[in-house]
């Protein structure tokens, strides 16, 4: 098979991804997982049912798949510690320079996110891979934030602090994405004051050498 060929099925294939993602996403925010079905999906992604099935294989795995997406802000195979968002966070000059790369960033993610997740939180009780999922996100999330805290430290722009352990749990609970939703539901912020409430949470753990 030629080229061109290879390049308009590659082209037609990311193209039915992109449709179906995009229902799947709508219908499990606006429906919730359980009253989601995967022919409703094909149905509104116009394409075969049997299409969604043999892409994704089960309705977790297509809500895995959407969120993923939605955390990473793209198709794409990097993970968050990977993008350029968490690398400025990692290298930026001054702490100042650092935190906001980091608020921006996750509090871009939660914008993209924070709807899946609660249909994950729902959806977990009865679905063992999506709760097995969602501990490794927190896991990760809680990873991240360590890096962020330490690789600061040992860039000597953190004063001594007596417990550097809770600066470094501190700044990983904040960042989770149950906090985000937990300070969703009780205040009803949208996500401009919950970028200010990481940012000033952050400067306030995260004493300036």
């Amino acid at each position: 098979m030629n080229t061109p060929v290879k390049g308009l099925r590659a082209a037609k294939v990311a193209e039915t991804q992109e449709r179906i993602l995009e229902a799947a996403r709508a219908l499990f925010v606006r429906d919730g997982y359980h009253a989601t079905a995967l022919t409703a999906v094909a149905d509104r992604a116009r394409v075969g049912h049997r299409t969604v099935y043999v892409r994704f294989g089960s309705k977790a795995a297509l809500l895995r798949r959407v969120v993923d997406v939605a955390v990473a802000g793209d198709a794409g195979q990097r993970d968050v510690r990977e993008r350029e968002w968490f690398q400025a966070a990692l290298t930026g000059r001054a702490l100042a320079d650092r935190v906001d790369a980091l608020v921006v960033g996750t509090a871009d993610l939660m914008e993209r996110a924070g709807d899946l997740f609660e249909v994950v939180l729902q959806a977990q009780a009865s679905e063992p891979e999506l709760a097995e999922a969602f501990q490794a996100s927190r896991t990760a999330t809680r990873e991240l934030m360590q890096r962020f805290v330490r690789t600061a430290r040992a860039d000597g722009l953190l004063a001594e602090v007596a417990d550097a352990v809770w600066q470094e749990e501190t700044a990983a609970l904040a960042g989770q994405a149950e906090t985000y939703l937990l300070l969703r539901r009780t205040t009803g912020w949208a996500n401009e004051q919950y970028r200010d409430w990481l940012r000033r949470t952050l400067e306030e753990v995260l004493a300036p050498a």
